[in-house]
């Protein structure tokens, strides 16, 4: 699923990330994202549609569930369809 940068799954949803990048993927290095409309703390910018993960360069990063993280897709290419609507309402997430 390719990733349209609108923000939403990392201000959003629940997810167990990584607390200190340089310590990587471990038991006592992960932490409990609530989302509840606060960033995650590796999300970087500050534009809908523009921003990006401050951890999706690391080796590990395959190993979280934000990269498990997809929907129903067909095939790798198609784009997020969660993104696709937030990007064409903006007016309602603003």
């Amino acid at each position: 699923m390719k990733c349209l940068r609108c923000g939403y799954c990392c201000k959003n949803m629940m997810v167990v990330i990584v607390d200190d990048p340089d310590k990587e993927i471990a038991e006592d290095n992960l932490i409990t994202h609530l989302g509840e409309g606060k960033s995650c703390k590796h999300l970087v910018g500050d534009t809908t549609g523009e921003y990006s993960c401050a951890i999706h360069d690391k080796l590990w990063y395959k190993e979280t569930p934000c990269f498990a993280h997809g929907q129903i897709e067909n095939n790798v290419d198609d784009v997020c369809r969660m993104g696709e609507y937030i990007l064409s309402h903006l007016e309602l997430f603003l």
